[in-house]
């Protein structure tokens, strides 16, 4: 097993992992929606699938949200 932070908290992996298996392992919701940093770098959307995670990486999942005025 190996530790990675997962946004901001510690998380226990098999590895190797990929960035789409930890999303799946995660739930994350409307994965089609989210966006994902490794070590604060921006992973494109196409290399989920190939972007493989190590021990003490650090991942983010972002949503971007559009904005208005009131």
């Amino acid at each position: 097993m190996a530790v990675i932070t997962v946004n901001g908290d510690k998380q226990e992996v098999a590895l190797p992992i990929t960035v789409s298996e930890l999303i799946k392992l995660n739930n994350v919701s409307e994965p089609e929606m989210v966006s994902v940093q490794v070590n604060e770098e921006f992973v494109e959307r196409e290399d989920f699938g190939t972007t493989k995670l190590n021990e003490g990486d650090s991942v983010d999942f972002l949503y971007f949200m559009g904005g208005g005025a009131f």
